[in-house]
């Protein structure tokens, strides 16, 4: 189940319209009334995760692993506080 945004469209030039979140399927069709109130509304579209691709593209090629740490990096160097 996702979560949508949905708003108010108001009647009155000016009016504020006023957002509210539904749980729905992603099968079910965007609301056109407000559940409580019956007043119109319309489906807010925001900004998403975007496309998941586990599988390496030429316009995304795999990373190149990072060099393994070692003695004399930055995480081994400084003071050491002695274990308890």
């Amino acid at each position: 189940m996702a979560t949508y945004v949905y708003e108010t469209i108001p009647r009155q030039a000016g009016a504020a319209p006023r957002r509210f979140e539904v749980v729905q399927s992603m099968k079910d069709a965007p609301l056109q009334r407000h559940p409580d109130t019956g007043e119109p509304v319309r489906r807010v579209i925001s900004g998403g995760y975007g496309l998941m691709n586990k599988q390496p593209t030429a316009a995304f090629p795999p990373k190149k692993a990072a060099a393994s740490c070692a003695p004399g990096c930055a995480c081994h160097s400084g003071p050491r506080v002695p274990a308890a």
